[in-house]
């Protein structure tokens, strides 16, 4: 392997890792199978998309699963790599490679090396001033695609494109894309790494995480000697002075890690909750050290290998295999659950008349209950529905529909409401004293997928007692 190529290798990797994140991000709102995105919170249209099915809002008892598979994952991601989330993934690391690296650096050159993290451009000179603002206007472009782009996780690219035409009708959404742009603006060029270690609640909670086989950015001091004091105190700056205390030490005091780090800290006093395992002071090392034929001094590594020199990191031990555990159980739930989507929604409420009794030509009684249906169409395109009722065992007699009498078409996303009538002839309780309810079953159904979309519901039949039906005009 190439000297360049052991200097470069991490923040290479990191490069390909952020344009990979971002091309996901920005391409997947734009993939739709049958209507229904991969992940969409659609307040708008109260629905939510998930793997490419569309569930309603009713069916929302999946969102606790997905919040604890992220928690559970992120947790569990830190336990093994520390804040590898935050060096790999996180948005806010991402804005600031782009805005730091790519625009100030690379494109404007306003800063001359990525390597030289820790000094701010001189900005007494009127050439970098115009710089600047240059870069502020890239970055502003950039903050509004990726304000936009996080809506789109709410409000689907091809509806907000359409909003987009009629802002004044929708001052809540562009409110909100604007109020983003301008916090990402303040963000990545005034608060920059100031977030991760002031606001960033993560940063507060990983270190209760950790464990000794916590894989970070470690300085060896076996190798390279203590600069710092139990007190974190620096005590050495250079070589020489190092070497005096210990005759072993090959640190160099070159302070390359130092100077490359994002967060402004000296990976050689320890752990630190500033570290966002970049890595990039191990490539820093690694460049220095390898000009002297050593390894690096700043390893990704554990304690448990490295501080306290125990032997091998281990990966899989049980905290870890307990986290794993849980995300797949969580995620079996989750996809059983999920496979069970209800493709007609349906409310049956029976109106506040218990009945209407009326006798025919022929002697029987009629007798009617009413209900009135909400129904609603959760699949992408129009369906024909219907059902059947179903009275319980031991029960003689017979109901039938007398309203409505042919199925009927309910189209997506629309809640339909309709009115049930059911009717018998049949005396189906000679109770003198009370009206009966009999409880009933009510089988609804698309016409033409009956044993698809199929939705049971429970109700009662009321029948009234004796002397109604014998007095019934």
């Amino acid at each position: 392997m190439s000297e360049l190529k052991k200097t470069t290798a991490w923040r290479i990797y990191r490069y390909y890792f952020f344009v990979f994140l971002t091309v996901i991000a920005l391409v997947l709102p734009w993939i739709q199978v049958d209507g229904a995105h991969f992940f969409l919170l659609s307040f708008d249209k109260l629905k939510l998309h998930l793997a490419f099915v569309q569930f309603d809002m009713q069916e929302l008892y999946l969102m606790p699963f997905l919040l604890m598979i992220l928690f559970l994952g992120v947790f569990g991601m830190t336990v093994m790599g520390g804040r590898v989330f935050c060096g790999w993934i996180c948005p806010q690391t991402i804005f600031r490679v782009i805005y730091r690296d790519l625009v100030e650096t690379k494109l404007l050159g306003l800063r001359k090396r990525i390597k030289n993290k820790q000094y701010e451009p001189d900005m007494s000179k009127a050439q970098n001033k115009v710089k600047r603002a240059v870069a502020i206007l890239i970055w502003t472009i950039l903050a509004l695609v990726a304000s936009s782009n996080f809506l789109w996780f709410f409000v689907p690219p091809e509806d907000f494109f359409a909003y987009l035409q009629n802002p004044m009708d929708h001052t809540i959404l562009f409110g909100t894309v604007l109020f983003s742009t301008l916090f990402l603006v303040y963000d990545v060029i005034f608060l920059q790494e100031d977030y991760c270690v002031y606001v960033c609640p993560y940063s507060r909670i990983q270190s209760v995480l950790y464990d000794e086989n916590t894989v970070m950015a470690l300085y060896d001091t076996h190798r390279g000697g203590h600069i710092y004091d139990e007190q974190k105190i620096k005590q050495f700056t250079k070589q020489e002075e190092l070497q005096k205390n210990e005759p072993h030490a090959e640190c160099t005091a070159c302070e390359s890690c130092v100077t490359v780090c994002p967060t402004h800290i000296d990976i050689r006093k320890g752990l630190q909750l500033e570290c966002i395992n970049c890595l990039e002071c191990v490539d820093a090392c690694t460049t220095v050290m390898g000009k002297l034929g050593k390894p690096s001094l700043v390893t990704w590594s554990s304690d448990y290998e490295i501080t306290n020199q125990k032997g091998k990191t281990k990966y899989f031990r049980p905290k870890i295999l307990a986290y794993i555990a849980l995300l797949v159980v969580i995620t079996i739930i989750m996809g059983v659950m999920g496979s069970k989507k209800e493709h007609m929604l349906l409310n049956v409420n029976k109106e506040n008349r218990l009945y209407s009794v009326e006798k025919m030509a022929d002697g029987k009684v009629k007798v009617d209950n009413a209900y009135e249906f909400l129904i609603q169409n959760t699949n992408s395109k129009d369906m024909q529905f219907y059902f059947d009722v179903i009275l319980p065992e031991g029960i003689s007699g017979k109901l039938e529909i007398a309203k409505p009498k042919e199925a009927f078409t309910v189209v997506p996303n629309v809640k339909k409401k309709k009115i049930v009538v059911l009717r018998t002839y049949d005396i189906l309780s000679g109770d003198g004293r009370h009206d009966t309810v009999i409880p009933i079953t009510i089988r609804a159904f698309a016409v033409g997928h009956e044993d698809e979309i199929v939705v049971i519901r429970k109700s009662t039949f009321t029948y009234p007692r004796a002397d109604i039906i014998k007095s019934a005009k």
